[in-house]
């Protein structure tokens, strides 16, 4: 059964000028129902993450600032949203369903997350509308506990994964992969185990040269024992915040790729929405559930 995070404080509402990025959570599930893709018992709704957890990547100092809503201005507005204990409790949930998705996959294949790749979170601070780095909290919660040995990170968000490529940047039981536009957020990029930066404007064929030829060498090179993927469909070229050029049809076919790569090599993935950003409010949600349609048919 394809298992799916999702709990009511996903939908989170913020001030009206916040609210567009948020208004996604509340829809996809919604579309998944309504088309048959998913039925209600898919869905699971996480508990927030324990201290213990979220200590295993995040310093004492940042979280206690959280806590206590202390974050200095410069730091809070890095994050991009008003800092409240409700977008801190929002942030465990999340994370707590990327780690329990992955202990999901690990029994059915696979496991999705109705949000989460939240990574541009750093150990000590947060940044780019990321809280908690929830892939990070996960797979270092997998390693603490002996669940993995060897954790393959693929992300296809537009926007490089700095946090996460630094959290991991001396771990060699994680490998950070992370193919994104070069000229994109983060200005000043982190040095991933491998990187892929792409030329404003990189449209479907390219880029999906690029990684039919980077997987199958990627997955025998790491030999992972689990795979979170990272699948951002602000490579879209109707996204406001991307800079590539994909269509619809072309972030299917990437999904399908990454997807028919992890169950070909019989490893478990678990999957983060990421970003999405399109004027239309229907191009995301398209984008997203194909991902969600192609689990189904991949998978079960």
């Amino acid at each position: 059964m394809l298992k799916i995070a999702f709990a009511p404080i996903y939908k989170y509402n913020l001030p009206e000028g916040h609210r567009f990025p948020m208004v996604k959570y509340e829809l996809l599930p919604e579309q998944l129902l309504y088309e048959g893709t998913v039925r209600e018992e898919n869905f699971f709704a996480p508990e927030p993450l324990e201290e213990s957890q979220i200590l295993l990547t995040h310093t004492s100092e940042y979280w206690e600032k959280l806590q206590k809503q202390t974050l200095p201005y410069k730091e809070s507005r890095a994050i991009g949203f008003p800092m409240s204990p409700q977008l801190v409790w929002r942030g465990q949930h999340i994370a707590q369903g990327t780690l329990q998705c992955a202990l999901f996959a690990q029994q059915y294949g696979v496991a999705m997350n109705i949000a989460g790749g939240t990574h541009h979170a750093y150990a000590d601070r947060g940044e780019g509308f990321c809280v908690f780095n929830d892939i990070a909290v996960a797979a270092n919660c997998l390693l603490t506990a002996g669940h993995v040995q060897k954790i393959l990170i693929i992300d296809l968000d537009v926007h490089q994964g700095n946090g996460t490529a630094h959290i991991f940047r001396n771990d060699p039981r994680v490998f950070t992969f992370s193919m994104h536009g070069a000229k994109n957020y983060p200005l000043r990029k982190e040095v991933s185990d491998l990187d892929i930066g792409l030329p404003d404007g990189t449209c479907d064929e390219p880029y999906l040269h690029i990684l039919r030829e980077t997987l199958p060498r990627l997955l025998d090179q790491v030999q992972p024992d689990l795979i979170f993927y990272l699948s951002g469909v602000d490579v879209l070229a109707t996204d406001k915040l991307g800079r590539l050029g994909l269509s619809i049809a072309g972030c299917r076919e990437r999904d399908r790729l990454v997807m028919e790569s992890c169950h070909r090599h019989q490893v478990p993935v678990a999957v983060s929405m990421g970003g999405g950003y399109s004027e239309r409010i229907a191009h995301i949600i398209e984008a997203h559930a194909n991902t969600y349609r192609l689990a189904q048919e991949i998978f079960f």
